[in-house]
């Protein structure tokens, strides 16, 4: 195994040039990580293995023929288990030095930096990124634990001495532990997503119990397995799967559970929080929902970046991040360059074996997400959109056995129609024609979403008008590497406003902690 080594590869990282190394380091680990597929993976509860009566299988979307492994189809019990390990071990846990606990998540964080190159292969097979992208995933998830153990060291674990209203008193401020957590991580970015909701429970004091998505098992158990074999004590975390609803209602709506994170559908999240209303009283409930994230493209803007940031983030992962730009506002004197070039650049898009160095753009997830994909075209077409380029699965050959998609570019639909605000999660963006900023502004603001957004202006006014008005979480300013794409730990915390998530506070930023934690006001006179 090849320790990882520099440069480091983020969301900014656009191009190959001078990349040799990682190149070679992840061609060394395909042969190791192709003889692996078809294997057994079991689920982890209290430190052990645990199979189940029935499994399910995970086959690639790059190639359908391939099995990638077979996993267990978990029931309540096995959660039930899983949650009572984790209830047990819970009280030790807590007890641990906070810096004992740091130290314990660096090493986890180590293991899988060990590791990189071997998961990065795993995910381009699994969910069909490509090498870049990959690998920034799995920077990404031990960049998450690095970060969140340094916010515990900056906050001196989050213990304070505060003013006192006389010499014989002494006043703190002490943030403990909920509890047990759930986390329920997504299909499209299995690795980072299960890591960082991980470590942030586990730094401050609570134990886990995680489940990933069904469509995407093998890239979270690998990471259980690895971080099983760190020095975790057993129970503190736990690892189950599940092929359909039962595990994750278990996991979220069942006893013993203190606080859930959630990533996935805006609907989804909606009717978890509305159930958990009815418990006795009231837990943490952090959840990731979704976008419909704009960018506004202003007379003065950078045409090659805003071109640039827009194919990036619209049909990076085939569209399939909830931040991806999937509507665009163009101010009318730029409009026809803007679209021209994006459509160039849409066209020249390499689509193929997202394992192969060359290729940009790999498959999407399943055949479901070829059925959202064809019935926005057909809509587009039934009601006056004009499609400047894509609208087609690709055939013959490897495309056969994966739903690879053309980029798609549609023109001509009025600005209220459902394109403009129903999330896709598929290589499809909208054009609409605004007359000024401020129009701009209120068309992207008129959504349930408000995870992220962008603009390509060079006029400061306008740039500062647009951060004053546009309701979304995570904006972007001229960003060529991803017009509303692109987050990373403590450089740019991840997260919503209004329906896409459930508390306004960015995972990978200075606020994410302090959700896992509540505050114990401690007054004592001697």
């Amino acid at each position: 195994m090849e320790e990882a080594t520099s440069p480091q590869i983020t969301y900014d990282t656009q191009s190959n040039e001078g990349l040799d190394d990682v190149h070679r380091a992840l061609e060394a680990e395909i042969d190791g990580v192709v003889k692996s597929f078809g294997k057994d993976y079991p689920m982890i509860i209290d430190g052990e293995d645990v199979s189940a009566t029935e499994q399910f299988e995970d086959h690639s979307p790059v190639d359908n023929r391939i099995l990638l492994g077979r996993f267990q189809s978990g029931t309540v019990d096995h959660v039930r288990n899983a949650v009572s390990a984790a209830r047990k071990a819970l009280p030790a846990w807590q007890a641990t030095p906070w810096q004992e606990r740091v130290s314990r998540l660096r090493g986890v964080a180590a293991a899988i930096r060990a590791h990189c190159w071997e998961l990065s292969v795993i995910l381009a097979y699994e969910v069909g990124k490509n090498r870049l992208e990959c690998v920034g995933e799995v920077a990404e998830a031990y960049e998450f634990i690095e970060y969140y153990c340094d916010q515990m060291e900056e906050h001196n674990g989050y213990i304070s001495t505060i003013d006192s209203s006389s010499v014989q008193q002494e006043n703190m401020s002490v943030m403990s532990p909920y509890g047990v957590w759930a986390v329920i991580s997504p299909f499209n970015f299995p690795m980072a997503l299960t890591a960082g909701p991980i470590s942030a429970a586990l730094v401050t004091g609570n134990t886990v119990v995680t489940k990933p998505s069904p469509i995407t098992p093998f890239a979270v158990a690998r990471l259980a397995q690895i971080i099983a074999q760190c020095d975790i004590p057993p129970g503190v975390f736990n690892f189950v799967t599940g092929s359909n609803e039962v595990v994750s209602r278990e996991l979220i709506t069942g006893p013993g559970i203190d606080g859930v994170v959630f990533t996935g559908s805006y609907q989804v999240g909606m009717n978890l929080i509305r159930e958990g209303s009815d418990r006795d009283f009231p837990r943490p409930f952090i959840a990731e929902m979704g976008g419909k994230n704009p960018a506004l493209i202003m007379q003065s803007a950078d045409l090659e970046k805003a071109t640039e940031g827009v194919k990036t983030s619209a049909f990076g992962l085939g569209g399939q991040k909830c931040s991806a730009c999937s509507r665009v506002y163009v101010e009318g004197g730029v409009r026809e360059f803007f679209i021209r070039d994006l459509v160039d650049k849409a066209k020249n898009i390499s689509i193929g074996d997202p394992i192969d160095r060359e290729v940009w753009l790999g498959p999407v997830i399943n055949e479901a997400a070829f059925q959202r994909y064809t019935a926005a075209i057909e809509q587009a077409d039934k009601d006056g959109g004009k499609i400047l380029t894509g609208g087609k699965r690709l055939t013959g050959g490897l495309f056969d056995y994966g739903f690879y998609l053309e980029p798609t570019v549609i023109d001509g639909l009025p600005l209220d129609h459902t394109l403009f605000t129903t999330e896709l999660f598929v290589p499809i963006t909208v054009i609409g024609e605004i007359n000024d900023l401020y129009q701009g502004i209120d068309l992207a603001n008129k959504t349930e979403y408000g995870l992220t957004a962008g603009i390509f202006s060079q006029d400061e006014s306008e740039v500062q008008d647009f951060l004053g008005g546009i309701q979304a979480g995570t904006v972007y300013v001229n960003r060529p590497a991803g017009a509303t794409t692109g987050a990373w730990p403590g450089v740019n915390p991840f997260g919503g406003w209004k329906g896409s998530a459930s508390t306004g506070m960015g995972a990978g930023g200075s606020y994410y902690l302090q959700q896992f934690m509540r505050e114990q006001s401690r007054v004592r006179v001697y």
